[in-house]
Order: structure tokens, then C-alpha cells, then sequence
């Protein structure tokens, strides 16, 4: 419901008289009445807004559409980031508690948290059950902090490997991202309200302050907006913009996508804020636009709303429109979250320490596992007597990116102390120094070496602004006058703490190639772990090494997950949730100092599908330490999804998983490309058979008409195929049958798939 100026339901008007009822009814505020009575189905929440809004002032009315900290704090962001959360629209007087910011993409951010593994890992499991436990325990450890809102749903595609802040998402598939964020998201609301971000076709680091994207529409709405209407309906509370410009505007003022699509097309009723500090570049057109609520501080609208509403300038219909979206999510939410607070011994409490080590077991992605004489090297010889562990991340806590995602746990498990537990009769030595040599000479001495390579967080992650500031970015008021100084100064300060940007390179440093290398050369049974945030390429050494695992950056309890993986206690439950290519250049092209970028519908699997180059890894491949097989029995399809039922079997002699896919393709063309529609995990004891229904998403095979918004089947000759990775061949395929009567006469579906 959108509120006009003075206006007043008269079911609202029933219980609370205008003018005549006080703030508060004893200790009850008036916000607490406002969710008592939505809670006891008296009024909606719509009304309840309405007469909360009815009983503020003007300046209390402002102050819900941007942050309460006043701009003296600005230079102080980095160091209270993780000690409070960060309020907006707080109203004392009527008991409006506003909205109280934590950041939380693997974990809160304040104080010493839970730090599970992060979102690309857990992506790797494949597991949206799993996802929405995770976002269960963020929401829980958030509420227990004080915030009530947690901006941990991150969306955005991974157009590339190289992109910075690739570990805050999901990887390269919509069905996927959408599947796994929506979880999160569902999980994350039973206590606190639930952010999604960052809206819309962010996935570049170093310029995200300035670069403008340029897109078609098909591929706008086919492919990088499905996961976010995914999430919007699965009950995101609020939609964070992003930095970028999308065709020419800073997404705070894109009307096109923040009012048309995301309110209009898809019926959004939450509220939407900005990107932090820089995120905002004027504030009445930002407003206008459908961006609500400028974060986290009193900045550009502290200083013009006031004053643009006294002169007519800013609509006052505009300003009762956003505070209505705010108070109303925030009203709706409180009355119908988890009655009970948690307590704060549930912060970092065994049980949320349990769910870390299960969730990066289950990310853990075996690449490849070659036999060294009769048996491949994993799991490791329950009779081995000594193992070399090389690599300058074995002894170290990397836990990622050290940015507005940072989470810093009471304390972190390395991969040389999870092995040391595990093994605690098995003699484990490092090198006596930090040179190939000296690896290899303990590689040499030992039954097994194993080289923990990688990227930590000065080869990828958030960047710091620096010349973005000094140019301007965040709006004429910044580019000159008092604040520009704190901005330069703001930038350098953070310098100190947050490092990473795009990736420079898909390969490993040259000392880590080094490393391998040599160690394999000394001790044939040899097995490489790489932490990261996304692809890494292996081409130069993989045929050295017969075993290779991804272990990502695994959370505080990463260290035991792996050394559980590597003795065989544990299962490696992960898949991959991007391709690995042979060469860079099968990849898009990816320039991190670009003003200006064009993204198409070619990326990632498809874009290698389409032009006949063969993977390194594929899309969702991983390896298990046994066998099973997959045939598709039967579909049921129309535009809207469907499901499909899959024959699996165990056929070797220990329990495993598997990650039940299902793809379409056109397969009239010379080179079919591969599209998601639905997964499922399944766990499997020896010799167990079971068929496995898994739900499909229709709309990869559906095309958006840009005219009429209307969806209608893609052309050609569509088949499905069941399978443990992305296809390469589509010999196999069964052609997808549509159900009669799913699509109209003309061809069309009367709106998008739900």
C-alpha cells in the first residue's frame, strides 16, 4: 500500500484516535502497540505505519531515510563496524527502534562471532537445507548482538573468477545462486530482517565506484536478475543497491530497475538502501528513484531533504512513500519474527561451531584423486607413519577477504592443527624454512606431502577507495568543500585494514607453482589443497600431483573439516559452483581498471559450451571416495518448472553423496549449451538405490519478451539430461516434453515463471 499525505485507514482509525492517544500506554510504546496490534491481527501493518507515521514530526520523518550516526563517525567505519551494529531511522520518542545494521556474509561482523565458511564454499555444497541452517545461526548470533538486520544474501553473479568479492557469492548459475540465496534468506528472517545485495550487476571490484554496465535486455532479466526476484520472493525485508552505473546511472537513482522491475514487475514491498557512504549521489532524485534509505550515516539527505521539502522540491508524497516502506517492514517483521530473544551464550556455541566444521566438510571439493601404486592417495593410509605439510597457508587462519564481510571468531582451526588432532600417532613435520628446498627435503623423508597453496586476503577482496574519492563519486557535495579531506582520509585509513581488489591473475602465485613443483618431484604421493574464493587455474602443474583438493576459505573450524576429509572420516560433499577453464582466455573478458563493461549472456560453462572449449573442472563436478550412477527415469515439465524423478545407485563400498543435476539444451545446435534447471543431494549407503525427485526451474528455458515483460519457451529442440556435472555430450538426452495447455495461444505465459 502506498500512503498518500494525511491519509488514514479506518480500521486504524477504530482503535487509535488521532491527536487523542499518547506515545506510549505505560511502559508500552507506541511502536510497541504498533506490534502488539499486527500481532494480534487488529491492524495490518500497513495501518500500523500509517499511524505511526501520523504521530511524527517532519524531522523525525526525514531521519527514517538515511543513518542516525552523525558524518563525524565517517572516518571511524572500519573500527566500529565490528564492535556495534549501525542504526537508520531510530525514533525514541515513539519507541522506533529503526534499523540496526550488521554485515554478515559468513558470520556477524560484531564482535567475536561465528565465522562458517564463506558463501562461494558454501555454494559448493550444493545444499539449500544446509544454507538456510547457516542462515538460521547468522540470524540468531545477529539478534543477539542487538541488530535487526543482517546483509548477508549476496547475489551477485560471478561473471568472472577474477572479481574481488567472488567469495560473497554463489558462483556462476542463476538456479543455483537463486536456490541458495533464497535459503539463506529464509533462514536469516525467523530472527532478524534480511538484506539482499547488491542490486544489480555488480561483480567487479576495483571500479565499482564509477564503471557503467552495459546490457541487453535478455540477458539482463535472463540471467542476471532471476536470482534476485528468487530472493525477493522467497521474503527479502530490503534490497541494498549497488555501487555501479546500469546503462548510464548510479543504481541509487535508476528508477528503471529500483522502481520499474523491482517494485512494479515484481511486486518488492520492502525497503531499499543504499551502499555504504558512496553508495548515494543525490539525495532527493536517489529518493524519487525508490532508493529509501541512505546508509549508514547523516550525509547528502541530512543536508538537502530538509530544505527540498520546504520548497516544494521533494514531494511530500515521496517522503510518506519510503517512510511507509520502512516502518512497515520493520513493524511486520518484529510482530511476526521468533517471539523468544536467543541468548547470547549462543554466539560461537558449539552447536553454531558444529554446523562450520559440517558445512566446510560439505563444501570441500575433490578435484582429483589418481591411484599411487594399487589405491588412489585418498583418503590417506590409515597406516601411514609420517606426512610432510608444506605451504606458507598450512599453519595459517585464513579465513578471507578483510573487508565489510570480516568476521573474527574467538578462534580458528589451521590446516596443520586439524591434521595434528586428527593424526595424534602420526609423526607430521614442515620444512625448516620457507624455500622449495627445503619443502622438498621434507617431502622427501616423508610416506605423503601435502602443499596447502593459495590466496589469502591481499590477492583478493573488498577494495579500498582512493582515487574514486578524490574524483567525486559519491556526488558534487564530496568533490570538493569540508568532506573531501575526510574522505582522502577515510580511504587511507581503511587502506590499513582492507586489502584484495580483483584478482591480477587466475594462477597461483609463482613461489606456490614453485613449491608444487618441487615437492612433487621429491615424493610422488603427493596431495595439493588450494584455498580461495573462486577459480584458480592449474594447468602448469596439475599433471604432477595425483590428488588435488579445494578447500576454500573454510571458517574457524576449517582445519578439522579438512583433516577429516583427507583420513577418509568424512566424505568431500562439495561441487563446484563455477568452471575451472584450461586458459583464461576461454573466460569473458575481465579488465579490473574498465569505466565502462558490456556483459552479454555469454559467461563462465556456457560461454565454453558455446564456443567447443573442454573444462579443466566442469560446472558442478567433484569427486567422491566412491561410485555412483545416475539415470533419469521421468519428467513432468511446463513453463513454470516441474520436476524430474532419477534412479541413483551407490555402487561402491562405502557411503557417499552426490549431486543429482538436471540440464536442458537446445540440442538442434551444432554446440548445445548446458542450463541448470534443479539439483538435488542425496547420501547413499553401500549398494543403496533410491529414485530422487528434484525440482526444476522452467525459466532457463524461457525467453522475456522486453515489450510486453511476457516469458514464452525459447525456440529449437530442448532435451534434459541427469548428470554429476555440466554435460559434455549430449548423446544421451531425453527430449523435454512440455505438459499441454502450460502456454497461452499466442505463445506466451501470462508473467514471469514463479
Amino acid at each position: 500500500m502506498e500512503i498518500a499525505a494525511g491519509r488514514r485507514t479506518a480500521r486504524g482509525q477504530k482503535r487509535w484516535s488521532a491527536g487523542t492517544r499518547p506515545a506510549s500506554t505505560g511502559t508500552m510504546t507506541a511502536y510497541d502497540e504498533a506490534v502488539r496490534a499486527v500481532r494480534a491481527a487488529e491492524l495490518d501493518a500497513d495501518e500500523a505505519a500509517d499511524l505511526l507515521i501520523d504521530r511524527m514530526t517532519d524531522a523525525e520523518l526525514l531521519g527514517l531515510l538515511d543513518g542516525d550516526s552523525p558524518r563525524r563517525l565517517l572516518l571511524f567505519i572500519p573500527l566500529l563496524l565490528g564492535r556495534r551494529p549501525f542504526v537508520a531511522g531510530a525514533v525514541p520518542r515513539l519507541g522506533i527502534p529503526g534499523i540496526r545494521f550488521s554485515d554478515g556474509a559468513r558470520g556477524v561482523v560484531i564482535g567475536a562471532s561465528t565465522a562458517f565458511p564463506v558463501t562461494m564454499a558454501r555454494a559448493a555444497t550444493w545444499d539449500p537445507s544446509l544454507e538456510e541452517q547457516v542462515g538460521l545461526a547468522i540470524g540468531v548470533e545477529t539478534r543477539a548482538w542487538d541488530a535487526n538486520y543482517s546483509a548477508s544474501v549476496c547475489v551477485n553473479l560471478l561473471r568472472h573468477p577474477a572479481w574481488g568479492r567472488a567469495q560473497e557469492c554463489y558462483g556462476e548459475d542463476p538456479v543455483l545462486t537463486g536456490r541458495m540465496g533464497s535459503a539463506m534468506t529464509r533462514g536469516i528472517r525467523v530472527h532478524v530482517m534480511a538484506c539482499v545485495k547488491h542490486f544489480a550487476l555488480n561483480s567487479m571490484e576495483n571500479e565499482r565506484f564509477e564503471v557503467d554496465v552495459s546490457v541487453d535486455e535478455h540477458a539482463l532479466h535472463e540471467v542476471y536478475l532471476p536470482h534476485f526476484k528468487a530472493v525477493v520472493d522467497a521474503g527479502a525485508d530490503s534490497v541494498m543497491t549497488a555501487y555501479n552505473r546500469v546503462r548510464g546511472e548510479h543504481m541509487d537513482v535508476n528508477s528503471a530497475l529500483l522502481t520499474d522491475v523491482l517494485r512494479h514487475e515484481w511486486g518488492f514491498s520492502g525497503f531499499v538502501t543504499s551502499d555504504w557512504v558512496f553508495g548515494t549521489h543525490h539525495a532527493v532524485a536517489s529518493l524519487q528513484a525508490g532508493m529509501d534509505v541512505e546508509m549508514p550515516l547523516r550525509l547528502l539527505r541530512a543536508r538537502a531533504l530538509p530544505g527540498a521539502l520546504r520548497s516544494g522540491a521533494l514531494a511530500r508524497a515521496t517522503v510518506l512513500r519510503s517512510a511507509h516502506r520502512v516502518l512497515r517492514t520493520i513493524v511486520l517483521h518484529e510482530a511476526t519474527r521468533e517471539p523468544a530473544s536467543p541468548s547470547a551464550d549462543l554466539i560461537a556455541s558449539p552447536a553454531h561451531r558444529a554446523l562450520a566444521r559440517r558445512v566446510a566438510t560439505e563444501s570441500i571439493v575433490l578435484l582429483k584423486n589418481e591411484p599411487v601404486g594399487a589405491a588412489p592417495l585418498l583418503p590417506l593410509d590409515p597406516g601411514i607413519r609420517h606426512l610432510a605439510v608444506v605451504g606458507r597457508l598450512a599453519a595459517l587462519p585464513n579465513l578471507g577477504d578483510h573487508g565489510s564481510s570480516r568476521v573474527r571468531p574467538p578462534s580458528t582451526v589451521s590446516p596443520l592443527q586439524g591434521l595434528r588432532e586428527a593424526l595424534p600417532g602420526v609423526r607430521i613435520t614442515t620444512p625448516s624454512g620457507p624455500s622449495a628446498r627445503a619443502a622438498a627435503a621434507a617431502a622427501a623423508a616423508a610416506n605423503t606431502a601435502i602443499v596447502v597453496v593459495g590466496l589469502d586476503q591481499h590477492d583478493e577482496g573488498e577494495s579500498v577507495v582512493t582515487g574514486s574519492v578524490e574524483v567525486g563519486v559519491v556526488g558534487r557535495a564530496f568533490s570538493a568543500g569540508p568532506l573531501r579531506a575526510p574522505l582522502i582520509g577515510l580511504a587511507h585509513l581503511a587502506s590499513h585494514f582492507v586489502r584484495g581488489g580483483d584478482r591480477s591473475s587466475l594462477d597461483l602465485r609463482p613461489s606456490d607453482v614453485e613449491l608444487i613443483q618441487a615437492v612433487a618431484a621429491a615424493n610422488p604421493r603427493t596431495i595439493v589443497i588450494l584455498i580461495g574464493g573462486s577459480a584458480i587455474l592449474t594447468e602448469t602443474w596439475r599433471q604432477r600431483v595425483p590428488a588435488l583438493l579445494l578447500a576454500w576459505y573454510g571458517g574457524m573450524e576449517g582445519g578439522r573439516a579438512l583433516a577429516g576429509v583427507l583420513t577418509g572420516e568424512v566424505e568431500p560433499g562439495g561441487r563446484l559452483p563455477f568452471v575451472v577453464p584450461t586458459d583464461v582466455s576461454h573466460l569473458p573478458p575481465f579488465d579490473s581498471a574498465a569505466k565502462s563493461v558490456v556483459y552479454d549472456d555469454r559467461w563462465g560453462q556456457r560461454l565454453l559450451d558455446a564456443e567447443g572449449h573442454v573444462a579443466a573442472f566442469p560446472f558442478g563436478f567433484g569427486l567422491g571416495y566412491t561410485t555412483i550412477e545416475h539415470r533419469l527415469i521421468d519428467h513432468r515439465f511446463d513453463d513454470t518448472g516441474g520436476s524430474a524423478e532419477v534412479h541413483v545407485t551407490n555402487t561402491g563400498d562405502r557411503e557417499g553423496s552426490t549431486v543429482v543435476q538436471i540440464y536442458a539444451a537446445d540440442v538442434s545446435i551444432r554446440r548445445p549449451v548446458a542450463r541448470l534447471l534443479g539439483f538435488q543431494k542425496v547420501t547413499l549407503q553401500p549398494d543403496e538405490a533410491t529414485t530422487v525427485r528434484v525440482t526444476l526451474d522452467g525459466e532457463p528455458t524461457l525467453q522475456r519478451d522486453p515489450a510486453t515483460r511476457r516469458w514464452s519457451p525459447r525456440a529449437g529442440d530442448w532435451a534434459l539430461l541427469a548428470a554429476q556435472h555440466s554435460p559434455i555430450s549430449w548423446a544421451d538426452a531425453s527430449p523435454l516434453r512440455r505438459a499441454e495447455g502450460s502456454i497461452d495461444e499466442d505463445g506466451a505465459s501470462d508473467g514471469r515463471p514463479a
